[in-house]
């Protein structure tokens, strides 16, 4: 239990109070910052999702310090306050560049309205919205030792968030705009978060219709050696669709689980798919499954019917990987011979995107093809503006979106996994 605080202790100021204790002192005092994150820490057991506001609040009043979360919809368009106030635009904002670049920003405001600090909330490297902190006068945003509080408490936040949104809709209720359909709430609740990252590898994945995805999907798992990676497009865009994806989701997941290679975890989910198919109903779904040697850089990869990926280096695309070709999951029965996997060698900084037809089939309403130069296009340009792949595949899928005016035909997602040493470090703050 905290002692009770004396006339020397920050938390003897009641909140937004300002003396030089505060002011000067204990926004930078590590100490006062120990005590922000234990009450945090201690009070968050039995906090529910509504809770997190007011515990962020009452932490950190001590220091005349202000916290309020915004969590970004699954459209990553708009930043909506957890306690109520204005939406705030991803692409048009302070606090959608905090987002967008994964950056702090912060500046002074002229008097009397309080200095801010815009931080990147994220749970590891996924991103799920942004902190807004607001400072006592006098306080400067600048000053690193701040910063570097600041960062360390909407990192706790972030996993807080990620943490109790498993037992509260609140969350899930501010992150869409529209109404899912059941197949698209059935298949958000299948998938792991949309970004991983690690100091060898980053994985991300980008998927619209947001609110009506059905037959869409994709998985990775990351252990010290290997990652893995599948993006299963099943057929149709009905409940259904949605049902055949998560047969195959949950069978290849089983399969990895269970020691098993890309071969077998095939065949499971083809055995898995037929199995459920009825006299009159036949599902089957496309799929690419690949893993990730993380010391040798070797991709071993298996095509169920699916686009091939393609291959950039040194920020071109510079191929696709061709090959290892089976049927759809679900039409194992129509398979002339066994399917060997094929592979590939990466080289530090290599990207291999994924993505299911409906990217490069989506059609203009004049009938012009998204097309494959156009999506490699658009990747090559965010690279060379030094993106970070999140928002590379925000951009795209955005693209792709507008060229259909605002309504897909089809599912369209992507997934990059990318092989590099350093590259990881840029899904994560440089002005700390």
């Amino acid at each position: 239990m905290d002692a009770e605080p004396t006339s020397a202790d920050p938390r003897a100021a009641g909140p937004g109070a300002v003396d030089l204790t505060t002011a000067d002192r204990g926004v930078v005092d590590p100490a006062a910052w120990h005590g922000v994150l234990r009450r945090v820490i201690d009070g968050s057991h039995l906090a529910t999702a509504d809770d997190l506001t007011p515990l962020l609040d009452k932490a950190t009043a001590p220091l005349g310090v202000s916290v309020r979360l915004y969590v970004v919809d699954l459209a990553q368009r708009l930043l909506h306050p957890v306690a109520g106030g204005p939406e705030l635009p991803v692409d048009s904002s302070e606090a959608g560049r905090a987002y967008r670049d994964l950056e702090i920003i912060g500046a002074p405001s002229p008097s009397p309205s309080p200095s801010r600090l815009w931080l990147p909330l994220l749970n590891g490297t996924e991103r799920l919205g942004v902190v807004r902190v607001d400072l006592p006068e006098g306080a400067d945003p600048a000053d690193t030792e701040l910063r570097a509080h600041c960062w360390t408490l909407a990192g706790l936040a972030g996993h807080l968030v990620q943490s109790k949104q498993h037992y509260s809709d609140l969350f899930h209720v501010l992150r869409r705009t529209k109404q899912l359909t059941v197949a698209s709430e059935l298949l958000w609740q299948m998938l792991p978060p949309q970004t991983f990252a690690s100091e060898r590898v980053v994985v991300t994945a980008a998927m619209e219709p947001y609110d009506e995805v059905g037959g869409d999907g994709y998985d990775y798992a990351v252990s010290a050696d290997r990652a893995y990676v599948a993006l299963i497009d099943a057929m149709g865009h009905d409940m259904s669709a949605g049902l055949t994806t998560t047969v195959a989701l949950a069978a290849t997941r089983n399969a990895r689980r269970g020691g098993l290679g890309l071969v077998e975890a095939a065949e499971l989910a083809d055995r898995s798919i037929t199995s459920q198919n009825s006299i009159g109903r036949l599902s089957f779904a496309t799929a690419l499954l690949a893993g990730l040697d993380l010391h040798t850089g070797v991709l071993e990869y298996l095509n169920a019917g699916h686009p091939p990926p393609v291959l950039f280096r040194d920020g071109r695309a510079v191929g696709q990987l061709e090959g290892a070709l089976r049927t759809p999951l679900g039409l194992g029965h129509l398979e002339q011979a066994p399917v060997r996997p094929a592979t590939a060698r990466l080289r530090p900084g290599d990207r291999v995107l994924l993505l299911t037809d409906g990217i490069v089939e989506a059609r203009s309403p004049s009938g012009e093809l998204f097309g494959l130069d156009r999506l490699v296009g658009l990747v090559e340009e965010h690279e060379a503006a030094g993106m970070p792949a999140p928002e590379t595949l925000r951009r795209v899928t955005r693209a792709v979106l507008e060229h259909q005016r605002g309504r897909l035909q089809d599912d369209a997602t992507l997934l990059l996994l990318e092989w590099s040493p350093d590259r990881a470090h840029v899904l994560l703050p440089s002005s700390v």
